[in-house]
């Protein structure tokens, strides 16, 4: 009936969806600029928070992507000493969060390369002390330590988990670890292009790859199974030449 004042008002709540979403990137832009800082000063508050938030997904990525789940626990710790040491060097050329997935992703790819000759040595931490905010050495181990349940000591392991799980191993690479940044961690394209250092169409195909193989997988017995991994690897060997 006003067709004028629908679509001014449709306009303006066009509008002010966009300052809010804008204000909302600012907020957090902001917020991580603030927590860098603290992090870059030696804050323990800080980056005891940043284990907290981040150990459980990192662990859960690395138990995903490396060929002994067993090691996922160190590579862990791994990761968080490369972290805290990196972070001086850091200037915001990505997000925080895309930055700390690609140090583990680096990580679990060394791991995976490693593996078949020698288990990595870790990182001694025993003695390592740095020196916080406060003045007054710390040993880097205690900062680290995470009192709480691994991500797989807290899950309720269902028939249904497990499968799925076996299967996700069974997804050869690089389609695997696309499927777990995109499907399970939740990233956007953009993301999981820029922590895997490729493009967008190359995400895009291995991830439609990658589901293919695992809905085989999954509906494949286990006599099976090693057929359908295979193919899916000779395909992908087969593009790169």
């Amino acid at each position: 009936m006003y067709p004028n004042c629908v679509n001014v008002e449709g306009t303006d709540l066009q509008a002010d969806i966009t300052l809010g979403n804008l204000a909302s990137a600012l907020t957090i832009h902001t917020e991580e600029a603030a927590l860098i800082a603290e992090l870059q000063a030696g804050s323990e508050e800080a980056f005891s928070w940043l284990i907290t938030r981040f150990h459980q997904p990192i662990y859960s990525l690395l138990a995903r992507t490396v060929r002994d789940p067993s090691d996922a626990a160190d590579l862990t710790q791994d990761v968080f000493i490369k972290i805290f040491r990196g972070i001086g060097s850091f200037h915001g050329e990505s997000s925080l969060r895309t930055w700390i997935y690609r140090i583990a992703l680096h990580e679990g790819l060394n791991q995976r390369r490693w593996w078949r000759r020698h288990k990595q040595q870790g990182v001694t931490i025993e003695m390592e002390t740095v020196d916080c905010e406060s003045g007054e050495p710390a040993r880097l181990k205690e900062m680290l330590v995470d009192p709480g349940e691994s991500p797989y000591e807290m899950a309720t392991h269902t028939e249904a988990r497990e499968r799925v799980e076996a299967a996700l191993r069974e997804v050869p690479e690089p389609f695997r670890t696309t499927l777990i940044l995109r499907d399970i961690e939740g990233f956007v394209y953009e993301e999981v292009a820029e922590m895997l250092e490729t493009n967008l169409g190359t995400v895009k195909s291995r991830l439609v790859r990658g589901r293919a193989c695992l809905r085989q997988l999954l509906l494949a017995d286990n006599a099976h199974r090693a057929t359908v991994a295979s193919a899916a690897l000779a395909l992908h060997r087969e593009e790169a030449q």
